[in-house]
């Protein structure tokens, strides 16, 4: 296959607000060792794309400066040693940057098969939250079957992922966090127990009144958030004793003052990660984690990403829009034709 020496791609002409973000043609990357070349389908759009158009969230070293945190399309070029993959195939990958383009090297762990049933535009919303839900939730905070759950800001992408998934593996409870009444009856329709409008109510107080009578005392086992700021003693208030909570953005702050001794107290774990800037082999871990327990339930159809709206390449400037809006729910995405 001969490929194109160049690409269209969409660039942060400096930092700023959405229009900032241009076309332009960049070279078409060349895979390197254990990588693929993917010819983009479709990408997703998502907060740190937000962040790094502001200049607040920098790519790490070595990868692209191009937007774009996962895609779907098809292979079509492997480099040296990669063994598990082959052009034609189609596939969705987490990447580490250049998204936002007609074609991206990506590690070939990095990559997964397009999830049975699910399109392009679907897949290329699977990567980026199912790879943040899965490591934080399932991995990091140790959730299990039989356990109760929260996540802030149900109806955004790691939201709805994180429902679907805490439902599909046996949660005793799903609670979430919602602006308004249509986006709690959608959560509460997508598998979540209780959506509890954060803006008419405190959640922490609804949380004891709904766990009132629960074995081991009131309160969730595991809280994903993406809040933190005031949210985090607060959250704290939510916990069973030996509860968890994964913190994996700071919309609301970095700094708060918190009660240590509830902590102690309540054998609590607070704990965090951010997913950009780990390593091949991390990332890999994960992708054979997914692959293994997560996939089938797609082909079995239990799960499937929820998209909101769709782009074609050029407007990425009206995709941020929609995103710093927060009135969608669940992906946004852009398509490369």
């Amino acid at each position: 296959m001969v490929l194109p020496e160049n690409m269209r791609a969409i660039e942060i002409s400096e930092p700023g607000a959405p229009e900032v973000l241009k076309p332009t043609e960049r070279p078409t990357p060349v895979p390197g060792d254990g990588e693929v070349l993917i010819r983009v389908a479709a990408a997703g759009v998502n907060r740190p794309d937000v962040a790094q158009r502001k200049g607040l969230y920098p790519a790490p070293p070595g990868a692209s400066d191009l937007p774009g945190l996962e895609v779907s399309g098809e292979i079509v070029a492997t480099g040296s040693g990669v063994n598990s993959w082959a052009v034609g195939d189609r596939v969705c990958a987490l990447v580490s940057g250049g998204g936002y383009a007609e074609y991206v090297a990506v590690p070939g762990s990095q990559t997964l098969p397009v999830p049975e049933g699910l399109d392009m535009v679907q897949a290329a919303g699977v990567p980026e939250t199912f790879f943040t839900v899965w490591t934080n939730v399932f991995d990091r905070a140790r959730f299990v079957a039989g356990e109760s759950f929260l996540v802030h800001g149900g109806s955004s992408g790691i939201g709805t992922t994180a429902i679907q998934l805490c439902k599909a593996f046996g949660a005793e409870a799903i609670y979430t966090t919602v602006g308004s009444a249509e986006k709690a009856a959608f959560c509460e329709k997508l598998g979540a127990t209780k959506a509890i409008n954060y803006k008419t109510e405190a959640f922490e107080e609804e949380i004891a009144t709904l766990t009132g009578g629960h074995k081991g005392g009131k309160g969730v086992d595991v809280i994903l958030d993406m809040v933190g700021g005031d949210y985090t003693p607060r959250n704290i208030a939510s916990l069973r004793p030996d509860g968890r909570i994964v913190q994996i953005a700071l919309m609301g702050g970095a700094k708060v003052e918190i009660n240590l001794a509830k902590i102690m107290m309540n054998r609590l774990t607070l704990t965090g990660s951010t997913l950009r800037p780990q390593s091949v082999a991390v990332k890999a871990d994960i992708a054979t984690s997914l692959r293994e327990k997560v996939w089938p339930k797609f082909a079995a159809g239990e799960l499937a990403p929820v998209i909101h709206a769709t782009f074609p390449l050029d407007a990425a400037p009206a995709a941020h829009e929609l995103m710093e809006t927060s009135t969608h729910i669940g992906k946004i995405i852009l398509e490369m034709s």
